[in-house]
């Protein structure tokens, strides 16, 4: 049996929630070596924690795949290069989980979640990396939006008005059969519209922060674009994808933090994907496109 701390448990369990059906029980019958049949996830899951020997031996298993640890980690804040082997994105993990265990035991060592897109993207911006920069941006912006819904069971983080320009702008497409196009200005109203997808439709955003999922662009003006590509999710169904372009500029009175001045958000759901389900949602905007919104 294993010997998990409580970091380490409710990390995999996380982790183990990302996998698919197929793969957890093949996973439950590798680590008990087909000893205990299981009738479900839920209990596929349970097994699996019950029997690993250690948290490194479950990360290393074949079926806990790269791209899982590596979705896991920026869903925790955790930016990793896309290109990170397995055995790195492993490193990494265990020292989260490593640090998280010591800050409980130490109260005024427990860390603060970034609410705030400078601190969140300072690093990246510093290199002058637009593609690293959109990632780290990603990772703080859907966490920060995931964190509003209440099923997930995560304390609610700063969401706001504050972090939109005054002037901001909403377009929000809706394919489910029909197209519903809804459209919003000004920094509350925009704020408002999204924390309702997830604290009220209980909505949950899934990004793909591999290279298929992510573009960035950056204009001599100062606007930076943001495209990434990403499945919605409620409870444990999926019900769609999404395709997100956010434009962020510089306020420099304002402590030079960058605020949000649009977003364009397609959602499409599993009708009209054709009841199909993508496990690597990939962008649709090409380079041009993206070049026309850098011009608006």
């Amino acid at each position: 049996m294993s010997i998990l701390s409580g970091p380490e448990r409710s990390g995999c369990l996380e982790i183990l929630n990302l996998m698919s059906k197929e793969d957890l029980l093949s996973l439950s019958d590798t680590v008990t070596n087909k000893m205990i049949a299981v009738e479900d996830i839920t209990e596929a899951r349970a097994t699996i924690l019950s029997f690993s020997k250690s948290a490194e031996e479950l990360l290393k298993r074949k079926k806990v795949h790269r791209e899982i640890i590596f979705k896991y980690l920026a869903q925790e804040g955790v930016a990793m290069p896309p290109s990170s082997e397995k055995h790195l994105l492993v490193k990494r993990t265990l020292e989260l989980w490593s640090s998280a265990e010591r800050a409980t035991d130490d109260p005024t060592k427990r860390p603060t979640p970034n609410t705030d897109i400078e601190t969140a993207i300072v690093k990246a911006d510093g290199d002058c990396d637009t593609w690293i920069l959109g990632q780290q941006f990603c990772i703080w912006f859907f966490q920060l939006l995931n964190s509003q819904n209440p099923s997930l069971g995560h304390q609610a983080q700063d969401w706001g008005p504050q972090h939109f320009w005054q002037d901001a702008k909403l377009r929000l497409v809706a394919s489910a059969g029909n197209n519903q196009l809804e459209e919003f200005v000004g920094a509350d109203l925009v704020s408002s519209r999204l924390l309702a997808l997830t604290k009220e439709e209980r909505l949950h955003f899934s990004p793909n922060l591999e290279p298929r999922g992510l573009k960035t662009l950056s204009s001599p003006h100062g606007l930076v674009l943001v495209a990434v590509a990403g499945t919605i999710h409620r409870d444990t169904v999926c019900l769609g994808m999404f395709e997100e372009v956010v434009g962020l500029i510089r306020a420099p009175l304002d402590n030079s933090n960058w605020k949000i001045k649009f977003i364009n958000m397609k959602i499409r759901g599993q009708d009209a994907l054709g009841g199909t389900q993508t496990t690597e949602p990939t962008l649709t905007y090409d380079s041009s496109e993206l070049k026309m919104l850098c011009t608006l």
